[in-house]
């Protein structure tokens, strides 16, 4: 019998919360020469990232490696009132966060919004948090569908999209469902 979601998704945060500091440094250390390497990433004015909250894999190198480049680099903003919506918003430093939904740490609200244009997307790269992966591609987030949302109307960007975790997170498979969106390409460390 196959696992559901809610299944694959309790069952993996709790191998990824078991993590020690070692492996959560080394994992960090790993995903970040990884993309910091990947011609995504040199190629890319702008970073679509994500503040790495609870036991998360830690992006910090990556976003802070972007600023100093001089990359634009977004961060997400969410909100479920009054319906579950996430939007991207510009950061210049690690000051320009402050905690919001659910306590994550997300941009000011005075910061620019991203524009997402179609003729753009060679040049811009998103990095996408999940709680698990399967070799397919399939992501499963955290249950509100905020990325699945964001990315519905942007094909463009969907084929610049990096799902990434550490390798307890890869799993055999998730089940799809035709609204979930999958990551271009996976990295799990």
């Amino acid at each position: 019998m196959k696992e559901t979601k809610a299944e694959i998704r309790k069952r993996v945060l709790k191998l990824r919360e078991e993590l020690g500091p070692d492996q959560r440094k080394r994992g960090a250390v790993l995903l970040t020469e990884r993309i910091l390497g990947h011609q995504w990433f040199y190629g890319s004015l702008d970073i679509l990232c994500f503040v790495s909250f609870g036991s998360e894999i830690n992006t910090g190198g990556i976003w802070q490696e972007a600023l100093r480049l001089g990359k634009a680099v977004y961060m997400p903003r969410a909100s479920e009132k009054p319906a579950p919506v996430m939007e991207f918003y510009r950061i210049r430093s690690a000051a320009d966060l402050r905690p919001g939904y659910r306590g994550i740490l997300e941009p000011v609200e005075s910061a620019p919004r991203y524009e997402y244009q179609a003729e753009k997307m060679n040049r811009t790269l998103m990095l996408m948090p999940g709680a698990a992966f399967d070799r397919q591609r399939n992501r499963l987030g955290y249950g509100k569908g905020f990325y699945d949302r964001y990315l519905a109307e942007k094909e463009a960007l969907c084929l610049r999209t990096i799902g990434v975790g550490f390798s307890c997170q890869m799993v055999e498979e998730i089940p799809w469902d035709p609204k979930d969106i999958r990551p271009y390409q996976v990295i799990c460390v």
